[in-house]
C-alpha cells in the first residue's frame, strides 16, 4: 500500500497505543529529482516499513519533510537516508520539545514546489543563496546597529515568538512574505540582511530572491530557529529569540524562551497557545488561553459553539450545503481575531 487507508480515529488510537517513544525531526534539500513519482512511491514504502509518521513533500526541485521516527528504529531511518544518493548527509533538525505525538499519519505527497513561494524560478539564479550563519555568527551580526533582521515566516508564527528587533511582515503566506519584506527594505540595499525561518528552507529561496534584487550582504540562519536553539544550548550562548517557535504539527509550538509575548485572541490574557477551532468545519487557527478553551469548548466563536452542539446528522446536513442561508453552513479562514462578546 502506498497510501493510508485508516480513518483519523483509527490512526490516533494506534498512536496512543504505542509503547515506544518517537523522535520528531525535519529535513529538506533542494535537489533535482527526475522521477518524482517513483521517488515518492519508494520513500512512502520505506517510511511505512519503519513506522515513520508525518508529512513529506516531493517535487522536481527537492524534498521537504517533517516527521516522527520510532526511537528504536532511528538507526534504520538514518541508514535509509544515507543510502539514498539524493538525500545522503542531509542534516536533521531535531525538535526542541517532543512528546512523540506530533503526527498520527504518514503523508508523502507530490507537489509543484516543496514550499509554495509564487516565484518564477527561471527568472533568477536560485542557487545563488546567502551566506549561512551559525547561531554564534547570527548573534554577533545582530549586534551591528546597521544590520536588518527579517522574519520570513507568517504573522501567526512571529506573533508568538521572534528574534529581538526583527522586521515582522504582517502576511498570511510565504508567497506574500517575499514581496512585502522586500518592499520594507528596498531602499537599504547597502545594509547587512539577516533572514531566518523555522528550519531554514524558506530562507534558501528568500536569500536568492534578495540577492537577485540587488542586496549584496545577504545572510541566513543555518538550520533555522530549531537548530539555533540547539546550538545556543550546546555552546552556552545567549538566546536572542524570545517566545515560542511555531511548528506545523499537532504540537503547534516549541518553547524557546520563558517569555510569553502574545495574548489570547478572545479575552486578551497573556497566552501563546495556538489551537484549531473544535468545529472541524471551521478549524480556524488562533490563540486561546486555557480559561477560554474551557469556557468556549475549544471554539473560536459563538457560531461554532452552537454548531458543535447540534446533533451529528444536522451538522452533516449543514456541511452539505442544504441550508446555504444558515451562517453555520459556511466557514472560511480569517485573520480577523475571533470574539465571543455575547458570552464573555
Amino acid at each position: 500500500m502506498l497510501f493510508n487507508t485508516l480513518s483519523k480515529e483509527e490512526l490516533k488510537a494506534k498512536l496512543a497505543a504505542e509503547t515506544f517513544r518517537r523522535t520528531t525531526l525535519s529535513f529538506y534539500r533542494y535537489v533535482l529529482i527526475a522521477d518524482t513519482e517513483g521517488f515518492r512511491n519508494q520513500l512512502y514504502a520505506d517510511f511505512e516499513n519503519i513506522e515513520v509518521l508525518g508529512r513529506t513533500y516531493v517535487s522536481a526541485e527537492g524534498i521537504n519533510s517533517q516527521i516522527s521516527v520510532p526511537e528504536h528504529k532511528f538507526e534504520a531511518f538514518k541508514n535509509l537516508i544515507q543510502s539514498n544518493e539524493l538525500l545522503k548527509d542531509v542534516p536533521f533538525k531535531i525538535a526542541v520539545e517532543d512528546d512523540g505525538k506530533s503526527f498520527y499519519k504518514l503523508i508523502v505527497r507530490l507537489r509543484n514546489k516543496v514550499v509554495a513561494d509564487g516565484l518564477e524560478d527561471d527568472t533568477f539564479d536560485v542557487t545563488n543563496v546567502g551566506k549561512h550563519l551559525s547561531a554564534r555568527e547570527f548573534n554577533e551580526a545582530m549586534e551591528n546597529p546597521d544590520t536588518i533582521v527579517i522574519d520570513m515566516r507568517n504573522h501567526y508564527e512571529s506573533e508568538i515568538g521572534h528574534f529581538e528587533n526583527a522586521l515582522l511582515p504582517d502576511t498570511d503566506t510565504f508567497r506574500d512574505t517575499l514581496p512585502v519584506s522586500l518592499e520594507q527594505v528596498k531602499d537599504q540595499k547597502d545594509k547587512k540582511i539577516l533572514l531566518y525561518c523555522t528550519g531554514g528552507i524558506r530562507c534558501e529561496k528568500a536569500s536568492a530572491y534578495f540577492k537577485h534584487h540587488g542586496f549584496n550582504d545577504v545572510n541566513q540562519l543555518l538550520g533555522g530557529i530549531i537548530d539555533y536553539h540547539r546550538q545556543v544550548k550546546a555552546e552556552g550562548l545567549p538566546s536572542k529569540f524570545i517566545g515560542k517557535n511555531f511548528v506545523f504539527d499537532d504540537r503547534l509550538g516549541e518553547r524557546i524562551s520563558d517569555e510569553v509575548i502574545s495574548k489570547c485572541h478572545q479575552c486578551g490574557a497573556t497566552s501563546d497557545n495556538h489551537t484549531n477551532c473544535a468545529n472541524d468545519d471551521c478549524h480556524l487557527l488562533f490563540i486561546q488561553c486555557e480559561a477560554c478553551a474551557e469556557k468556549n469548548k475549544g471554539c473560536c466563536s459563538t457560531e461554532c459553539i452552537d454548531f458543535i452542539a447540534l446533533p451529528l446528522e444536522e451538522q452533516i446536513r449543514l456541511r452539505r450545503g442544504f441550508a446555504k442561508h444558515d451562517a453555520h453552513s459556511v466557514y472560511r479562514k480569517s485573520r480577523v481575531r475571533p470574539r465571543l462578546n455575547e458570552r464573555q
